[in-house]
């Protein structure tokens, strides 16, 4: 079987191609430039606790000390601070890193990975497929054909794979612009980002009333001015006469010493591809969607593009084409992605509009920081991850069902678990491997040894019916998981999200939910009378 083709570099590309590789896909990485990035401090992302994992449990590196973990968040208004989020020890936080870090921490980790192969210098320039496979050529210096199984586009916003499809990118043009700065200073906040609106000091330039800091590593600072709308030039003049403001402001004091390590302007475009699928070819990243107004990051959603569609390609590649399982990818993630754009478009003029009615109400302006605060850290409407609720992958009508803490179609908690092999180890340490999960909630298996219970109550008829499932499955054991009575019996996906929760050991009722989990009859018959109707 051929390797699959991944078309670009960047952080996604190189993330699927790891994801591949840990369900045994062999994949060929195009990458146009060669093969090294820019080392740009003011290019980083924000990476939410799922995604953050994500990048972990791929490169087999804890990133905590190439990025930094924000300690706290504090929004603030003038000179009133409107909400301040402490994170605690042990809780998850976002992570602040450079993109050039991460993207050197994937390209250390391919390196490794004798599945993987980077080919540097390769600009695609034609594509063809047909019911087998599909056939890449690639012009520079290495310029040659390859020959793949599937292709994937992770070929960012002017995406050439997009392109020669002739699949449409509609959107908006410039939602957001950002005037950028990194430096080294020392600011009053000691690992805490924050969002300062409408700040007392006086505005110098084409610049609007907001500025978010985020710190790095090693004492420096990204910190971001929302620019009104238009094409005013931010001259390096205006900038620095902005960092001196701002860091005078902030110290409420004298310009403390600082150094400017780089600056640029920031501008962010919506804008959500048509298809995300042709046949055996696909799209991923901000080659599929673009987004990031509001504190949002556009680089989450695609990992988690990344991270979907790795264990359905696995499957494919290894099982044979399954149209129900690939055309999921489009389904569940083109609906999430298109939510938070619409989400955005809803509260963008709320939340930027000046005067108006919106000003004089009490309590507004707190509530819109809340808004612009949850786009930062990941959560609410704006930054929350997506759910598969709605999902073609979703089984239907189980009699045992029950409900848990964790809706189904989102994403499961991070509890510890007992393995197969008598070990205890975290769920998440057992995703991305192209199994089903199945997770039985027992009480006191956490102080006994495997061996005195994995013969006993519900272990032996629980792990035949493991074994009697459609496709591969893990069998899990926990003490408990939130809102789970003793004796549930969960169905996770190998990116980690739920299927269902079975009120015992239910054999029929499993195995339906596991068979309608990797598109088999039961979402195959559910497809077909939604298209028909």
């Amino acid at each position: 079987m051929d390797p699959v083709i991944i078309v670009g570099a960047g952080p996604v590309g190189l993330a699927l191609a790891l994801a591949l590789a840990r369900q045994e896909v062999p994949s060929v990485v195009l990458d146009e430039g060669p093969g090294k990035d820019e080392p740009r401090l003011a290019r980083t992302v924000v990476l939410r606790e799922d995604t953050a994992a994500l990048m972990e449990r791929l490169t087999g590196t804890p990133l905590d000390k190439a990025g930094t973990r924000w300690s706290g968040w504090r929004s603030m208004r003038r000179r009133q601070v409107t909400q301040e989020v402490v994170f605690g020890e042990g809780e998850p936080a976002p992570l602040h890193i450079a993109q050039h870090v991460l993207t050197g921490a994937l390209r250390t980790a391919l390196a490794r990975e004798p599945l993987a192969k980077v080919v540097v210098d390769s600009r695609l320039d034609s594509v063809e497929q047909e019911s087998s496979g599909v056939t890449a050529h690639t012009r520079g210096a290495r310029g040659t054909w390859w020959r793949g199984s599937y292709l994937i586009g992770c070929d960012g916003p002017r995406s050439t794979v997009r392109k020669l499809l002739d699949i449409r990118f509609p959107g908006r043009t410039a939602v957001e612009r950002h005037a950028v700065a990194a430096l080294r200073v020392d600011l009053p906040w000691d690992g805490e980002a924050l969002l300062h609106r409408t700040p007392p000091w006086r505005s110098s330039g084409p610049f609007a009333g907001e500025v978010t800091g985020r710190p790095l590593p090693d004492g420096v600072w990204r910190l971001d001015w929302l620019l009104p709308p238009g094409n005013d030039l931010v001259t390096p003049e205006l900038l620095v006469a902005r960092v001196r403001e701002t860091l005078a402001g902030w110290s409420e004091g004298p310009t403390p010493e600082y150094e400017l390590l780089d600056t640029g302007v920031h501008t962010v475009h919506h804008r959500l591809a048509r298809r995300w699928r042709v046949g055996r070819i696909l799209l991923a990243g901000d080659a599929a969607h673009l987004l990031g107004a509001l504190g949002t990051q556009g680089l989450d959603e695609g990992l988690r593009d990344a991270d979907n569609l790795a264990w359905k390609l696995g499957l494919a590649w290894h099982h044979g084409p399954h149209e129900a399982l690939l055309d999921s990818y489009q389904s569940e993630r083109r609906a999430v992605v298109a939510a938070r754009l619409r989400a955005a478009d809803q509260v963008l003029p709320l939340l930027r509009g000046t005067g108006g009615i919106r000003a004089y109400v009490p309590g507004a302006a707190r509530g819109h920081d809340v808004l612009l605060s949850d786009g930062h850290l990941g959560r609410g409407q704006l930054g929350a991850p997506g759910t598969y609720a709605g999902s073609p992958l979703a089984p239907q009508h189980l009699e045992a069902e029950v409900p848990v803490d964790t809706p189904l179609g989102s994403a499961v908690e991070d509890v510890r678990v007992t393995a197969e092999d008598g070990s205890f180890v975290q769920l998440r340490d057992r995703l991305g491997r192209g199994r089903l999960l199945v997770l039985l909630i027992a009480p006191g298996t956490g102080v006994w040894e495997r061996r005195h219970w994995v013969s006993a109550g519900l272990m032996p008829r629980l792990a035949a019916a493991v074994t009697a499932l459609p496709t591969p499955a893990e069998l899990l054991v926990a003490e408990s998981y939130p809102g789970a009575a003793a004796h549930t019996v969960l169905l996770v996906r190998p990116d980690g999200h739920l299927v269902t929760a079975l009120n015992g050991v239910r054999p029929a009722d499993l195995y339906a939910a596991a068979e309608a989990a990797v598109g088999g009859k039961a979402t195959e018959e559910a497809t077909a009378g939604s298209a028909a109707q």
